[in-house]
């Protein structure tokens, strides 16, 4: 192989910095220089304001009924094309077995697996096998946390800056939920509890909390999604483009992120929508995409079939939802439809099967923890 020569590190930084994390990873091995140079704090920085594509995304199972956790995770790359590319080993060297918390930026957090007697909550990258462990404060399954990670607001040349965001149900007097913050940050390696408090009564659904621009969301399954700005400490209440109220049968939703905005997915009788958040004091949303579920079977009959019946025949929680959307970023939806996975992209209007559910494990089938990932070089700072 033919190594190319630069005349200073600067070129090289410009060049290969335009390069994907993949070819990084391989061109690490060219040579010592080249190792050091692209492990460099300095040149991370400037390759992570390049767009940063979804590379995959991570699968885990959940019990439908039982508050136990089931310990493997499967890895489903976006270039999947056949069941050997399925990866399930990609955080075994964390120290013990965890549960997907949340995804940003190129980390991971995740939490022990109930029961389990160390109980801590790691944050990693997942790529260079890099993580740090934290306390977790008063561990209940039923916390929600969320991963608030900016390498471009707090550049990473010195130090790895994250936070950890609890979100819980607070004892009160009245009738009414409230929800508290707990905030850990990794600067001062230490929890706090948050004066703000959000005056809630639905519960958090799906996955954990997503962060865009400073703000972290929670989707809940009372049609707003829980919104608490890190910076200024204050929370508030968005709905969601439509009650599910006004619909016959019940929709199928999830949240996400594209071009540093926040995204919201809706499969119902109407058909397949893409919404985007343009203000949330007002929850004022955008219509991007919709497509309705005859089109849709159209556009793809070699993986739909008898859309509109299978999609109207959800009349109540009992029934699994033939059609779900399970995460979404950049674009890139992956649903599941039937006992299979897909990933959809919205501006080609493409649908592609990436793999059978029941390669992902048996329980897989009851709403499962899915996290997106665009993998990035960030290394993690080590106590």
């Amino acid at each position: 192989m033919r190594v190319l020569w630069f005349a200073n590190d600067d070129i090289a930084v410009d060049v290969l910095s335009r390069l994907c994390t993949k070819t990084l990873l391989l061109l690490k091995c060219v040579s010592k220089e080249w190792h050091r140079l692209i492990s460099d704090r300095s040149f991370v920085c400037v390759q992570l304001k390049r767009t940063v594509p979804t590379s995959g995304f991570f699968f885990q199972e959940r019990f439908r009924w039982c508050n136990d956790d089931i310990k493997s995770i499967s890895y489903i790359p976006v270039e999947m094309d056949n069941d050997e590319m399925l990866q399930r080993t990609v955080l075994d060297f964390l120290p013990e077995s965890v549960v997907l918390i949340a995804s940003t930026n190129g980390l991971i957090c995740c939490r022990s697996c109930f029961p389990s007697q160390q109980r801590a909550i790691y944050v990693c990258n997942p790529v260079n096998k890099d993580w740090v462990s934290l306390p977790f404060p008063t561990p209940d399954v039923g916390n929600s946390l969320g991963l608030a990670f900016d390498p471009l607001q707090d550049p990473i040349d010195v130090s790895t800056k994250f936070r950890v965001v609890r979100v819980f149900k607070a004892e009160t007097d009245s009738e009414d939920s409230v929800l508290s913050f707990d905030i850990y940050s990794s600067a001062t390696r230490a929890w706090r509890r948050s004066a703000e408090i959000c005056q809630c009564n639905s519960n958090l659904l799906k996955n954990g909390g997503i962060f865009i621009e400073g703000m972290m969301y929670w989707l809940t399954d009372g049609d707003q999604i829980v919104m608490f700005d890190l910076e200024k400490e204050l929370s508030w209440l968005i709905m969601t483009p439509f009650p599910t109220t006004q619909f016959d049968v019940i929709p199928e939703m999830c949240i996400g992120e594209s071009e540093g905005r926040l995204h919201y997915v809706l499969i119902s009788e109407v058909g397949l929508q893409l919404w985007v958040l343009q203000d949330h004091f007002a929850s004022q949303w955008e219509l991007l995409f919709s497509i309705a579920l005859d089109k849709f079977e159209e556009e793809n009959p070699e993986f739909l079939y008898n859309v509109c019946k299978r999609v109207g025949s959800r009349l109540t929680i009992d029934v699994l939802p033939w059609m779900v959307p399970l995460a979404y970023s950049g674009g890139l939806l992956l649903m599941r439809v039937s006992a299979n996975i897909f990933l959809y992209h919205f501006e080609t209007r493409k649908m592609r099967k990436l793999c059978s559910l029941s390669l992902l494990g048996v329980n897989s089938m009851f709403y499962p923890i899915v996290l997106p990932l665009a993998i990035s070089l960030v290394p993690m700072d080590r106590p």
